[in-house]
């Protein structure tokens, strides 16, 4: 049997149900924030990426729905942000590829430019 407040989350919208889990973490986030900014700024720092990925993560959420099941799911966590971000650090993606696909264009990018500029001077 269905408790009444799992009974509410199932007669919600989809959108109502994002809102809610979106709320939830952007309040998550805005604690952490607080935390941060009583820290010196060495542990400002050491925690930089960790907000930045959460910043994403709450970025993300405004674009993307996820299904009923899966704010259901994320509602009943204490700390669904968190979760996301573990989650993050646990995954092995290509972003390190990507950083160094990104470097490679840009020095692409100015060998090109300073190739059309050295051509441009002999003229």
């Amino acid at each position: 049997m269905l408790r009444s407040k799992e009974r509410k989350l199932v007669s919600i919208t989809n959108a109502e149900l994002n809102t809610l889990l979106y709320r939830k973490m952007f309040a998550e986030q805005k604690r952490y924030r607080q935390r941060l900014l009583a820290m010196t700024p060495e542990e400002i720092l050491r925690s930089a990426y960790e907000f930045t990925i959460k910043e994403d993560i709450l970025l993300s959420l405004e674009y993307n729905d996820l299904s009923d099941k899966q704010c259901q799911a994320m509602l009943k966590s204490a700390h669904p942000l968190q979760d996301a971000f573990d989650a993050w650090e646990k995954h092995e993606g290509s972003h390190m590829a990507e950083v160094q696909s990104i470097i490679e264009r840009c020095a692409d990018t100015a060998i090109q430019n300073n190739h059309s500029k050295s051509y441009r001077e002999e003229r």
